[in-house]
């Protein structure tokens, strides 16, 4: 089994941790979002002295760390990468772990199908438990002789028991547990006792009395809970979030695929596709239109692998051009950046249009009017 890459926070144990359940020390992994259900779930199982590190995959789809820090108006509120965060609240070590190109497998091809966007939010839960599963393995045939700070006892998660209409079901509880190859090594502190106990809990490594029954979508009693161990703040919105499980955002994605005419991505695509309007004015070409300064900025890193246009007689976007535009195209593409510029309303503007060559080239054009853009366009 390879080792855990080095922790990103090191911060010694809380105070708030008590006297060990049983002897020798357990050692729990946990999968730590940087929401508030698996910050409860952690301090949960450290109240009853179980030694826990976390785990954060990056899969590329995390909101948090991408579009917060590029948005000029998000960068209004405190930026902080909420998993990092959490495990510095909790005062545990936490493993970033890279699965963004293994994950694709899971994104692209669903065994359990997607959510009411194109969120696989089943297969992921089975993907992540299954890859945390691996740290544990090789200690759960003698976790009762296991040395001080080799491997790990058990796994677990902030779940809750109907709190998501795809994953967090009484029927899907199982099923990921059963999938994902651990079994009753899987304990979810904030919802066990509405499932049927697991390893830890029958062998007093934990205390079972001392967890909890939550269920459903309010987070009413969590909150509670959070406030009852001295936390003050924490993730909004509560349960984390991912971009698969917005609208807008699968939206795009599913006309990426269907322009490329097959269901692939690179990790530059979906990072381009959490940035700026996205404008589809013909099946061969659509515009990744910078929306503010922040996203001009990071739009300005592509500019090399990109057909781009910007505005030279106005303050507006630079704008790149995806796909496989004519003339005629770039024209209409200039006309359509200057719609969001600040000379939207003048009778011609200077623009410049970089082959992805790197040949610039400058012409007048008219910039569509307001309502001369269709609704039909924007992704």
């Amino acid at each position: 089994m390879r080792a855990l890459s080095p922790p990103c926070s090191t911060a010694p144990m809380s105070a708030a941790s008590s006297a060990p359940v049983s002897s020798p020390r357990r050692r729990a992994l946990a999968l730590v979002s940087g929401g508030l259900d698996s910050l409860l779930a952690v301090r949960v199982v450290q109240e009853q002295g179980v030694e826990v590190e976390g785990i954060n995959f990056f899969t590329g789809f995390c909101v948090e760390g991408h579009t917060h820090a590029i948005r000029k108006q998000a960068q209004k509120k405190e930026k902080r990468n909420n998993a990092l965060w959490a495990a510095e609240q909790l005062g545990i070590k936490l493993h970033i772990v890279d699965i963004s190109e293994e994950y694709k497998d899971v994104v692209l091809n669903p065994k359990h199908g997607y959510g009411a966007n194109l969120n696989p939010c089943l297969d992921c839960k089975i993907f992540m438990v299954g890859k945390a599963m691996g740290y544990v393995d090789r200690a759960r045939d003698f976790a009762d002789s296991l040395p001080q700070g080799q491997g790990f006892d058990f796994i677990i998660t902030g779940e809750v028991v109907g709190q998501r209409p795809k994953s967090q079901r009484a029927m899907t509880m199982p099923l990921i547990a059963r999938e994902s190859g651990a079994e009753d090594l899987l304990l979810r502190p904030l919802c066990a006792h509405r499932l049927a106990p697991t390893r830890p809990e029958r062998e007093g490594w934990v205390d079972r009395d001392r967890l909890y029954g939550f269920s459903g979508r309010s987070r009413k009693p969590q909150v509670e809970l959070a406030q009852q161990f001295g936390f003050t703040d924490w993730a909004q919105p509560a349960g984390g979030c991912c971009f698969l499980t917005d609208e807008s955002y699968s939206r795009k994605l599913s006309d990426l695929w269907s322009a490329r005419g097959e269901r692939r991505y690179e990790l530059d695509d979906i990072m381009l596709l959490k940035v700026g309007r996205h404008v589809r004015p013909a099946p061969h070409y659509k515009l990744i239109v910078g929306r503010e300064e922040g996203e001009n900025n990071f739009l300005e890193g592509y500019r090399r692998d990109f057909p781009h246009i910007r505005i030279l007689s106005h303050n507006g976007p630079l704008t790149l051009v995806d796909g496989v535009p004519d003339e005629n195209d770039l024209v209409q593409a200039a006309r359509i950046a200057g719609r969001f510029s600040q000379g939207r309303e003048a009778d011609s503007i200077e623009v410049e249009i970089v082959a992805k060559n790197g040949v610039a080239r400058q012409m007048s054009v008219v910039p569509l009017r307001t309502g001369e853009v269709p609704e039909a366009w924007y992704l």
